[in-house]
């Protein structure tokens, strides 16, 4: 093992330990006992997006300050496991996560990253919150907690090289929680239909998610839905464990909404809840909510994200023009955002592609116009492959546990109460063809939920003995982790034939000059700014971007 590829081993594993420290000490808060750790790195991860998202507001996330950071997770992690970390749970964490190293050995980044994602990663650990920075790439009119999250481990000795280290945190949280799940069913011998749900998801998430250059945010987000619906069902199942539920339910959501600002519509999801809630056990949701920390901790990250999108574009949620304000001097406008808008539907609805461009965006946006195009380009590219694949994972999981038995169907208040919630998803569904039909925006995992629960609900019904079922899911778990690491052996085996890129001697992803364009940008502006206060005769009058300074040692960029 070389030293780059230790240096990466150890600070992967350092900065789990330190997130799950947060997430403990975040639960002791709020009070919520017998989490897993799966639950635990999300709670440590909804923190650490608070605080960095308020921090920035007034320091840069150096590499000083990110170090205490990590130590002191460190310490909470040591203070609150030193003698509980040799259970089931903690060997499962250990071997999880190092399954899952394997999908940082990267070379190429996905296509967003160079674009913006490096760059507003980078500029959070260069300069305290600068107003405006919309102006320089759309992809900073969009901010992602990803980029929060990744900013604080900017650290020693791999630097900028951890950026990628959070985006593998959420899928190993999640796989933790699912085999927290798993594991419960199977110490008590329950094999229900939120079992094969479970098995169904956790199939899904690492195969079809198995490659990190491609997860973005977007994926991170679909991973975190899916754990979001098992939980809520888990509530209108079983209607108990409400604080803990709830709380999850909570945070999972916060969590959700500050990687992508656009599943704020999730939020609709608390109507059919409070409805079975209150209609089943008389319980009223927004009440008990009220009355707990958690709800207060999710809406000010709400309200943080909010004013994020507020300082870098003057909309309160871009690019929702409505929400935009056109009298600041930062503002990109209602007009601007109107048209970026239309730009993200052209895209999603196959109008806009690399090779072609539609001649009339409005005509082609109204009326379902779009739809046989979509069908010709994007359909039978993308989504009919993924189709397929699901169909073989639900195909597989049903040979695997179904029997048919003579159990007769029971229209009971579990099943309405799925019911309910499946409605909702289909709205979601619904929702998201006809506004922006590309799968990274919600797509995968609300088509895979359609299918998942009514198969699971009939291999409740119709399954093997319980000895077989294990037998049989044992084999199936193998098989998902072999898979996993045969696709990223052969992933890394053809970056090492293309790129010449050898993980065991430079472990990390490529970076070159183009990754730091927009931060050489923000420099020389703010520098010429300053220059120019000095002495007229030293600074550049041509630049197309106007800096002002609104408080001493801070910056706002004026859209001209």
């Amino acid at each position: 093992m070389t030293f780059n590829l230790l240096i990466l081993f150890s600070f992967y594993f350092l900065i789990i330990f330190s997130v799950i420290g947060y997430g403990s000490f975040f639960c002791k808060i709020l009070s919520v006992n017998n989490l897993n750790f799966g639950f635990k790195g999300l709670y440590g991860l909804f923190l650490l997006i608070v605080y960095s998202s308020l921090s920035h507001y007034f320091i840069a996330h150096s590499i000083l300050h990110n170090s205490l950071i990590l130590i002191f997770g460190l310490f909470l992690f040591i203070f609150l496991f030193k003698d509980k970390f040799n259970d089931f749970s903690s060997k499962t964490l250990l071997l999880i996560f190092f399954i899952l190293f394997i999908a940082l050995l990267i070379f190429k980044t996905h296509d967003d990253f160079p674009y913006y994602h490096f760059g507003y990663s980078y500029y959070l650990t260069q300069e305290p919150m600068l107003i405006g920075v919309g102006q320089f790439n759309h992809g900073f009119r969009t901010p992602s907690s990803i980029f929060y999250l990744n900013s604080l481990y900017f650290l020693p000795f791999i630097k900028y090289y951890s950026f990628y280290i959070p985006t593998l945190l959420f899928l190993g949280f999640s796989n933790l929680i699912l085999f927290s799940n798993l594991y419960k069913n199977i110490k008590e011998k329950k094999l229900d239909y939120l079992f094969f749900l479970n098995v169904l998801v956790l199939i899904f998430i690492n195969i079809f998610f198995y490659r990190l250059q491609e997860h973005g945010t977007d994926r991170s987000a679909q991973i975190l839905i899916s754990i979001l619906f098992i939980e809520i069902l888990y509530l209108v199942t079983y209607l108990k464990n409400f604080k803990k539920h709830i709380s999850n339910i909570f945070i999972l959501l916060g969590i959700i909404i500050s990687l992508k600002a656009f599943y704020v519509l999730y939020l609709l999801l608390f109507i059919p809840l409070t409805f079975i809630m209150y209609k089943y056990k008389k319980f009223n949701l927004v009440t008990y909510s009220l009355n707990n920390f958690y709800l207060y901790a999710f809406s000010l990250l709400l309200l943080i994200v909010i004013s994020i999108y507020f300082l870098n574009t003057g909309c309160l949620l871009y690019p929702l023009s409505f929400t935009c304000f056109d009298n600041f001097e930062w503002a990109i406008g209602a007009e601007n955002t109107a048209k970026m808008n239309e730009h993200y539907q052209l895209w999603s609805k196959a109008g806009k592609t690399p090779n072609s461009n539609v001649l009339d965006p409005k005509n082609y946006l109204i009326n379902f116009n779009w739809i046989p195009n979509w069908i010709d380009l994007y359909f039978f590219n993308k989504v009919s492959d993924f189709l397929l694949g699901l169909f073989a994972v639900n195909l597989i999981v049903f040979i695997f546990f179904f029997k048919r038995n003579k159990t007769k169907f029971i229209f009971d208040k579990k099943i309405r109460n799925i019911l309910i919630l499946y409605l909702f998803i289909f709205i979601l569904f619904v929702e998201w063809f006809i506004n922006h039909p590309a799968l990274r925006y919600g797509g995968y995992i609300l088509i895979a939920l359609i299918t998942f629960i009514p198969i699971s609900l009939i291999l409740e019904k119709n399954q093997k003995k319980y000895s077989n079922s294990i037998f049989k899911f044992k084999i199936l778990i193998s098989i998902t982790i072999l898979f996993f690491l045969i696709r990223n052996f052969d992933r890394i085996n053809n970056e090492i034939n293309k790129y010449d890129y050898n993980p065991l001697q430079y472990s990390f992803y490529y970076i070159d000059k183009s990754h730091f364009r927009i931060q050489k940008n923000f420099d020389y502006l703010i520098t010429n700014f300053n220059n120019c206060k000095i002495n007229l005769n030293t600074c550049d009058t041509t630049l197309s971007k106007k800096v002002k300074e609104f408080y001493p040692g801070r910056y706002m960029f004026i859209y001209d």
